[in-house]
């Protein structure tokens, strides 16, 4: 498909090759500022972290990739592991130049954000996770609220026509519980008509559940965060419970959790707040 990037005021766009991914990169602010490397969720693409980008806090990069395969991004050489994109995405940051980086992720890519921490902690000055899992959460905790993911076993088992030839997008995931008006909904789930990015949206929840998922079952995650992590968290979220986030099970060093009244799309609801979160741990490990 030819549909291009939805326009955002003064950002600069690029493509870099990384791990055998083409990345779409989209950044703002000035080119040596200290560079926030920001990572959205499904079913998004960069253009979540809309706000930020055309309006970057002083002194602040703000760099916003699309995820293999997602937006406008090339497809992943993998099945979407995600210990895989977290690879790709340190790539991505070797290839940018990056030094040390403070990191935003949002859904599947918060939850790639906590393994690049753990992995790569000397690469990261702070981390703030949005409505997402931590990695440390008990395999009984996750079963209490498991039917919350229902929606899961039909996108792995038919997760390219789903997103390409129904409104699924529009009407299930983005229609229920969220403010996102119908135009922002549209925006995002137009891109998954794109074969590329309908497989990746059913490569990431079929990698989940017939692989990662069983495997923290038998094997729970035991690396400890020593970089400070600020979670935020909308309560309204209809997919993911704040307790799968709770800082009393958090294997890690510096974890605070803070929740607020919207729906699993903080981003696109709340921007304000993520923005001024963003600027206070700036400051905090400056």
């Amino acid at each position: 498909m030819t549909v291009q990037p939805p326009p955002i005021a003064g950002v600069r766009r690029s493509f870099v090759e990384a791990r055998g991914v083409r990345f779409h990169v989209t950044e703002s602010g000035p080119a040596d500022g200290r560079p926030v490397l920001a990572l959205h969720g499904w079913p998004q693409h960069h253009w979540a972290y809309r706000d930020l980008l055309a309006d970057p806090p002083a002194g602040l990069r703000i760099i916003a990739p699309d995820l293999p395969g997602y937006g406008w991004s090339g497809p992943a050489p993998h099945r979407w592991a995600k210990e895989d994109v977290a690879s790709d995405l340190l790539a991505l940051m070797d290839e940018l130049g990056l030094g040390r980086t403070l990191l935003i992720g949002h859904d599947w890519g918060g939850y790639i954000g906590f393994l690049m921490i753990l992995r790569a902690p000397e690469r990261f000055d702070g981390y703030i996770p949005l409505n997402i899992a931590h990695p440390w959460v008990s395999t009984g905790t996750v079963l209490k609220h498991i039917w919350r993911f229902s929606y899961q076993p039909p996108m792995a088992a038919f997760g390219v026509p789903l997103q390409q030839r129904t409104r699924v997008l529009e009407r299930v995931v983005f229609g229920k519980g969220s403010a996102l008006d119908a135009e922002t909904a549209k925006v995002y789930a137009d891109r998954f008509r794109d074969p590329v990015c309908a497989r990746a949206g059913r490569d990431t929840y079929r990698t989940f559940l017939v692989r990662e998922m069983p495997a923290a079952a038998r094997n729970p995650e035991k690396r400890r965060a020593t970089v400070p992590i600020r979670a935020l968290f909308g309560t309204r979220d209809l997919a993911i419970h704040p307790s799968l986030a709770a800082p009393e099970t958090a294997l890690a060093d510096d974890y605070t959790l803070e929740t607020v009244d919207c729906s699993h799309f903080i981003v696109d609801e709340r921007p304000d707040l993520v923005r001024a979160r963003l600027v206070a741990l700036a400051e905090e490990t400056a």
